[in-house]
């Protein structure tokens, strides 16, 4: 059998090659996705999707109506608009059903109940709280943005409690231990208590990378700043013509 590691999602995306070019299988399917461990790929043919393994055979004779890749041992699918997760062999990992599940994401995955609301669940597909929000996202180190009715967000902890209580128009989640946030003036970046960490305000902005972050001001320039909010250097002028 092929390692799965070595195989990749072809270009047209209907099956897997191997490093060299050369498919991993005879057959072909409508889409899939890339492997995971255990060794399976999401495929889907004719309105039906399940998993394979990597020289192309079914993983389990069950049909679902979208499957997604496998993280922490589970993969999210959904039959008939309800939304659970399963094991390798096809069966369902816990008896709960919801109208949306994401992919476990630190053991942790979120979810959308018949209600509308959102919260997250852990692997025995339990909730990790009790409070529900109108929609949050995954776990990034320790933390995962939620937000409420009035459409305010803020980040929370693996308990479902405030990190910090602040909140913003749009957030992010942690990324080196600063995030993305949006305010009635424009975005900026916040560290773990909340706090700017400058008085700028941008029309766009990217995550911080070794201390620099690309940033769009609101006349169409580009720049680069620090983590102080100090330029570095130039990219593009306000003269800019698209």
């Amino acid at each position: 059998m092929t390692d799965k590691t070595d195989l990749i999602v072809s270009p047209c995306g209907t099956h897997h090659l191997e490093p060299r070019g050369r498919p991993g299988y005879a057959r072909r399917f409508e889409q899939v996705l890339p492997f995971h461990p255990p060794g399976l790929a999401p495929v889907s043919n004719k309105g039906r999707a399940w998993h394979i393994h990597p020289n192309g055979e079914d993983a389990y004779p069950e049909r679902f109506d979208r499957t997604f890749g496998f993280y922490f041992g589970v993969a999210a699918v959904n039959q008939a608009g309800n939304w659970f997760h399963i094991t390798a062999d096809g069966q369902a990992f816990y008896r709960q059903r919801f109208s949306f599940a994401g992919n476990f994401q630190n053991k942790v995955s979120v979810v959308c109940d018949n209600s509308e609301q959102y919260f997250h669940i852990d692997l025995l597909g339990l909730p990790l709280y009790t409070r529900r929000w109108r929609y949050c996202g995954d776990y990034r180190e320790g933390s995962a943005v939620v937000q409420t009715d009035n459409g305010l967000c803020s980040h929370i902890n693996i308990s479902g409690e405030h990190d910090h209580n602040k909140w913003f128009v749009d957030l992010d989640v942690y990324h080196k231990g600063f995030a993305r946030a949006r305010d009635d003036r424009g975005w900026h970046h916040v560290d773990r208590s909340g706090k700017a960490l400058y008085s700028q305000r941008y029309a766009q902005i990217e995550p911080f990378y070794n201390g620099c972050a690309r940033v769009e001001n609101f006349d169409n320039s580009l720049i680069i700043i620090d983590e102080t909010g100090t330029i570095i250097r130039e990219l593009r002028s306000a003269c800019f013509n698209r």
